[in-house]
């Protein structure tokens, strides 16, 4: 497998990964301008804007973009995060040249139709309301919240109900005009492509935008902080977040090797102890997660009112256990898992160009794939410990809890505990 990188002289990014045995590919843009680019009053308007997308061009109604790419089978998406905003597709090889030209029509010739900014504002209504009526899903936005107050990367990446009701034609165009300029723009490929076609293409399609350059987003700070909504449930939710390494710290290997032994699977210590011996609750995992300059190690469980202090007590007992004797059985398992993971995951041409995008983003440039495994095997048990020993006792933390939680404890008692 060949990986290409090219750049325009606007700062437009191209990336490519051949996948030999392949009939079909992914192609998709990514912007680095997700829900972290927006200010305050624009909170939610990356997501409304990648709702807009798919909803007419100069060129295309909305049901044109559906049937440019279905007639050939192929599948069209979008999607919003904190830090990137992605327009992708899936076709055959023979329809790549297609694919890219309708996602470069639905960023480049948007007409944002008033009437389908109104039928889209109802849709994400209704998005929002249904996320509010998950609580495995809201308590982590209130969590990320309570880490990050006050700040763009602690906003709710749907944007509140108020906000969304106000956004009207002009301020889509504006973020446009803000953050979608072809130096925050990569084009990421994988499967059967072919890389100096797709320059060509990307030349013919972006090569006269004007870069628009980029102020770096301002350094997160990790506030930490509590969120309780009580509430009539069946369960108490409860959601912990650690400060931890962002994506360009070397730490974040520990980290993630780290989260999956604690909780990343059947075998972690997290589901061994609090659900397979007392019983406790259905579900519980950790994980790690990153950003550009910070990261967070998060648990997260569901129980009953009664059972969620016990719950708490055991979580904070078995992180503080993993600093004296995390096992080296343990720390290989939880590296074994995330390789495989990782080669498993890459096996599909979304996944490959996802990654594209990711790496170009994060480091510019694509680390060979042995070289990421390299770093995952150079995780020590020493350094799990360590690790885990910072997190357990000295970690910033912040606490989202949702249900009948009136008596659970509160960051001071957890961070009490820890201490202890």
């Amino acid at each position: 497998m060949t990986v290409e990188v090219h750049t325009l002289a606007n700062g437009f990014r191209i990336v490519t990964e051949f996948m030999p045995g392949l009939e079909s590919a992914s192609v998709g843009i990514w912007v680095s301008a997700g829900a972290r680019a927006e200010r305050e009053d624009q909170n939610g308007i990356a997501h409304f804007l990648e709702h807009m997308a798919f909803k007419g061009t100069k060129t295309r109604s909305a049901l044109q973009i559906a049937e440019a790419i279905e007639d050939v089978g192929g599948y069209i998406n979008a999607y919003t995060s904190r830090e990137v905003t992605a327009y992708y597709a899936r076709v055959l090889k023979g329809d790549v040249p297609l694919a890219m030209e309708v996602v470069a029509d639905i960023l480049l010739n948007p007409v944002f139709d008033p009437r389908e900014i109104e039928i889209e504002r109802g849709v994400i209504l209704q998005e929002i309301g249904q996320a509010h009526d998950t609580p495995d899903d809201v308590i982590f936005d209130w969590l990320q919240e309570a880490a990050y107050p006050g700040q763009a990367l602690g906003r709710t990446i749907l944007g509140p109900p108020e906000k969304v009701q106000g956004f009207g034609r002009e301020d889509l165009a504006r973020f446009v005009t803000e953050q979608y300029g072809p130096d925050q723009m990569i084009l990421a490929a994988a499967g059967a492509v072919d890389h100096a076609a797709l320059v060509r293409q990307a030349e013919a399609l972006f090569g006269h935008l004007a870069p628009r350059g980029h102020d770096d987003d301002p350094p997160a700070r990790f506030g930490g902080g509590e969120s309780r909504h009580v509430k009539t449930l069946e369960q108490a939710h409860f959601a912990l977040a650690l400060e931890s390494p962002g994506y360009r710290d070397a730490a974040i290997y520990t980290a993630q090797v780290y989260s999956v032994a604690l909780g990343g699977g059947m075998s972690s210590r997290l589901f061994q102890e609090i659900r397979e011996n007392r019983g406790l609750c259905y579900t519980i995992f950790a994980q790690a997660g990153a950003y550009a300059d910070t990261g967070m190690t998060t648990i997260y469980a569901g129980t009953s009112g009664a059972q969620l202090p016990e719950l708490v007590d055991l979580t904070i007992d078995e992180m503080k256990r993993a600093a004296d004797d995390m096992s080296e059985a343990e720390v290989a398992r939880a590296r074994a898992q995330m390789k495989a993971g990782l080669l498993m995951g890459l096996e599909s041409p979304s996944s490959r160009a996802e990654r594209l995008a990711r790496m170009i983003q994060i480091w510019g440039r694509v680390p060979e794939l042995s070289e990421t495994i390299a770093r995952i095997d150079a995780v020590s048990v020493r350094g799990v410990r360590d690790f885990a020993g910072q997190l357990a006792v000295e970690a910033p933390a912040a606490l989202a809890l949702y249900g009948p939680v009136a008596k659970a404890p509160d960051l001071v008692g957890l961070n009490a505990r820890r201490a202890a």
